[in-house]
């Protein structure tokens, strides 16, 4: 049975380097977002990626898996941040995703480091975002810091 579906439609008119295009949502939960090739892989100036728009997937994603894997430990967080980097670089000379760097910072309140790691660990199984990025290399950077 699925879960959820959700859909994004993006155009582009014109050739690669000088061509351009849109993302948008079917919510409508932000607007119509500008893209083209340099804003990808030279200065944004305004305009996002693919890369971007996933490592905002990622992110967010962790962030729900964690609060669940904390919850199942009675812990429930005072504040999650989770941020991605995702990485555009060429492999066997075509542009790959190749990894996702998240940086976790928690505070959650009657929990250790040990139990934050392990909590971490199990979000890092569970996030759906995390197993469509299987291919890719995948950290983790976590620190429970105090509220």
């Amino acid at each position: 049975m699925t879960i959820a579906e959700r859909t994004a439609e993006s155009t582009w008119q014109g050739g690669l380097a000088r061509g351009h295009g849109t993302v948008e949502p079917q919510s409508k939960a932000f607007g119509v977002l500008p893209v083209t090739w340099a804003a990808r892989t030279e200065a944004p100036n305004g305009k996002t990626s693919p890369e971007e728009l996933a490592a905002a997937a990622h992110s967010s994603c962790f962030a729900m898996a964690l609060s669940l894997c904390l919850g199942e430990r009675k812990a429930e967080p005072q504040r999650l941040t989770v941020s991605s980097t995702v990485t555009l670089d060429e492999v066997d000379g075509k542009p790959t995703v190749v990894s996702s760097a998240l940086t976790v910072r928690g505070q959650v309140p009657g929990l250790d480091a040990a139990g934050f790691r392990a909590a971490v660990d199990d979000a890092a199984a569970l996030c759906p975002i995390s197993r469509l990025f299987a291919g890719a290399q995948i950290t983790v950077d976590a620190t429970l810091e105090s509220a």
